[in-house]
């Protein structure tokens, strides 16, 4: 059995059992077409439309084979869904083997970037229009709303993923707490009988290599999977200066999986996933010159439990729980300058979630309630070793990025002293941060109408206790004769704070580095409202336009600080921000042995002061009192990027692809001029910032890929394929601060060669 879904870039092909069954899990919501081949029979096709979770069950009946009987099969059939109320981009196993090769570490967040509205600040921190550490990832139905980037968090390898939908708008109302961007990632395959699996090795340049492995055997009701990868880098963070400084990283993951079938009506599933990297930070010139040494690791386990009951063809329902322990630690030498930092910062969560879905007629509702307790654990300590007096041998101190121009938390104006009164200082505390919530959707089809309205309440209590009510509502028009569907959308949003390092931002012992000037702001939920409109249009059934105008105002803005340029950060808040644009996606599937895809992206975002929340002290303090109006670019404003990418199959065996990538430069702040900055960074960097503009010069990119099938049989699948990127070899600025700041720099032309086996 052959299924094929053009618009989700979905096709499998999947072998029944004995009694003549074949089952495919976990679909993307679209249509989807069904061929059927056996010998001696005629070959017979349907077209299915996947619009719910109750699970769907049809029997299509072989006949014999007639003389000169034949089945004409169009899979441009699938490629627009008219029954989609709002715009989700998706990304199908397809893509998702046949992607650009990446930084270990980083696999998923440039499939994600490669989709319009989503673009890297510093470290591949992705960013959905605008929005700061609002990304959220859902990973087979159990929603992870901490940062998932590689300064933070190890990755699950994008070779165990099956199939992405991203949502930047029209946002279900099951989901909630971090709205600047979902992606819902699903793990589990199809439960196709007997043993199947993918081997993977790859290596390239600045020493990367690795290797994954995962198998999945299927015996009667029971289907049992398991997964690892490991891989290490030399380039795994940004570097803040070309010379690549100190950027080593190893990274590994383990996963199993069990899966029953209790009954025809239940299914059980179990799995488990243990994850770890480590990893240097990369030096700039003075701290490679004072032999600053500075690492970090991050250690995840969870457990993840499913059951699911069909009452009937009209309802289902099901639970979902998930148990994980996740810890982070910072490492630092007495040789490090400005700030010698110490971490070691923890939380175990403990998720449940319980769901209905009920569909009749023209209506389906969907209710559910999820409670999320996580138990924070936070552990910091840190030594001035220079200050910002400009006189001897003293270091200024910088934070990163900082929107008053000035640090947040090395502001401590303690000199090194041969009384030794540089006393280290020290936090420690714990507290849960508690959540709950409940949902209820309903999706609505009215001839060529399609209506989504779902309410969502949400309860959040850590620093501070508040709720929100959030109505969503998106609805659809087709056009069949036009092959084109008109949607809009208004989502209102209740965004929590990030969590990383908030119990330290928030707490009275801080203000005893500098009583003197303080001052400490509780971090609240951000609000806002969410619209958009577009359509989706499909020209001759090969190639799919899809463009959106949305417009975003929050309050309460999210933001955050680091300190200097390591990977640990703190929350903080401004009054308001307002970010507007416009995107585009243009798919072709298959047309004359060519496939591919263009995205565009346009972007205006400004944040107004004063600040709404976080910790200040001394001339922070000070300047946080002073910007009481104003505002100022988003950190994220990037006017235009461009992300492209073309395939042509020049033999059933070989293809070949071209891609590019253009982007316009971010803002940046600098407390200095430019004969400053080119005494700390050389010409190289300063070369490609405009000091008049407050911007980074534009980036073009250039890649291309090769892709041969080496040994193709019905068991046994070898493919090869060679990746080069940053071809023209630009110096790619992403960010730009100053000395100790938020610079990054994206890695130059490199090389990458991956072997596949499926078997």
């Amino acid at each position: 059995m052959r299924i094929i879904s053009e618009g989700n870039r979905y096709g499998n092909v999947i072998s029944a059992d004995v009694q003549g069954r074949a089952v495919a899990q976990h679909l993307p919501f679209g249509l989807y077409q069904v061929e059927i081949r056996q010998a001696g029979f005629a070959t017979i096709a349907q077209t299915f439309e996947i619009q719910s979770s109750i699970p769907l069950r049809a029997t299509m009946r072989l006949k014999l084979s007639a003389v000169r009987q034949s089945v004409t099969v169009i899979a441009g059939d699938t490629l627009l869904d008219t029954d989609q109320a709002g715009s989700v981009n998706q990304i199908g196993e397809e893509d998702i083997q046949n992607r650009l090769s990446s930084i270990p570490g980083r696999s998923i967040q440039d499939l994600v970037n490669s989709q319009p509205g989503w673009l890297y600040e510093g470290n591949a921190v992705l960013h959905p229009r605008g929005s700061e550490y609002q990304t959220q990832f859902v990973i087979d139905g159990i929603p992870l709303t901490d940062d998932r980037s590689p300064s933070f968090g190890p990755e699950i390898e994008a070779d165990d993923v099956q199939s992405m939908s991203i949502y930047t708008a029209g946002i279900p109302a099951e989901y909630g707490r971090k709205m600047g961007g979902v992606v819902e990632i699903n793990t589990q395959q199809d439960f196709d009988p007997g043993l199947h699996g993918q081997v993977t090795s790859y290596g390239g340049s600045f020493a990367s290599a690795g290797a994954f492995a995962r198998g999945q055997y299927t015996w009667g009701k029971n289907t049992f999977s398991a997964s690892g990868d490991g891989s290490r880098t030399d380039h795994y963070l940004n570097p803040v200066v070309p010379q690549n400084y100190s950027n080593t990283g190893t990274l590994g993951d383990f996963a199993a999986g069990y899966h029953r079938e209790l009954t025809a009506n239940d299914q059980f599933s179990l799995s488990v996933r243990h994850e770890l990297s480590r990893y240097d930070i990369p030096n700039e010139l003075v701290q490679q010159a004072a032999g600053q040494r500075q690492n970090a690791d991050n250690v995840e386990t969870m457990g993840i439990a499913a059951y699911q009951h069909v009452f009937s063809a009209f309802a289902a329902g099901d639970l979902h729980g998930m148990v994980r322990d996740n810890a982070n630690d910072f490492y630092s030498n007495p040789e490090s300058t400005p700030v010698e930092v110490s971490q070691h910062n923890s939380f175990r969560e403990g998720y449940f979630k319980a769901g209905f879905t009920f569909n009749r007629g023209r209506q389906e509702w969907k209710i559910g309630a999820e409670t999320d307790n996580i138990f924070l654990h936070e552990d910091t300590s840190y030594l001035i070793t220079s200050d910002d007096d400009n006189s001897g041998d003293a270091t200024p101190v910088r934070a990163n990025r900082s929107r008053l121009g000035r640090p947040i938390l090395p502001a401590a104006r303690v000199r090194p002293s041969d009384d030794d009164d540089n006393v280290p200082f020290t936090f420690q505390d714990q507290r849960p941060d508690l959540e709950q919530s409940i949902f209820v959707q309903d999706r609505i089809r009215l001839n060529n109408w399609t209506i989504s309205a779902g309410l969502r309440w949400d309860h959040y209590q850590l620093v501070v206790n508040d709720q929100g009510v959030q109505p969503r509502f998106s609805i659809a028009r087709s056009f069949p004769r036009a092959n084109t569907v008109l949607h809009f959308s208004y989502d209102r949003v209740f965004q929590t704070p990030s969590f990383e390092n908030i119990l330290l931002s928030s707490s009275t012992q801080i203000e005893s580095i500098d009583p003197g000037d303080f001052l400490r702001l509780p971090l609240k939920p951000s609000k806002g409202d969410y619209y958009e409109g577009g359509l989706s249009t499909v020209f001759s059934k090969h190639l799919k336009l899809d463009a959106n105008f949305y417009r975003r105002f929050v309050n309460n803005y999210a933001d955050d600080d680091q300190i200097d340029n390591t990977t640990i950060s703190f929350p903080i808040s401004f009054r308001k921000s307002i970010i507007y644009g416009a995107e585009g996606k243009i798919t072709v599937p298959d047309w004359h042995h060519f496939s591919g895809f263009a995205s565009y992206s346009y972007m205006v975002g400004n944040v107004w002061n004063p600040v709404t929340g976080g910790i200040f002290l001394g001339d922070d303090a000070d300047a946080a009192a002073a910007n009481l109006s104003g505002h100022f670019p988003d950190s994220q404003d990037q006017r235009h990027s461009l992300r492209a990418r073309a395939r042509y199959q020049v033999m059933p065996r070989l293809w070949l692809a071209l891609g590019t990538q253009y982007d316009t430069g971010l803002p940046f702040e600098f407390g200095g001029d430019r004969d400053q900055a080119l005494a700390q960074y050389g010409p190289e960097i300063i070369n490609r910032v405009n000091f008049d503009r407050g911007r980074i010069l534009p980036s073009f990119q250039l890649s291309a890929s090769a892709g041969l099938d080496l040994y193709t049989s019905e068991r046994l699948k070898m493919h090869l394929q060679a990746d080069g990127e940053n071809l023209n070899d630009v110096l790619d600025v992403i960010d730009f601060g100053g000395l100790f700041s938020g610079n990054a720099i994206g890695p130059p032309r490199s090389f990458a060669l991956r072997l596949t086996t499926n078997f």
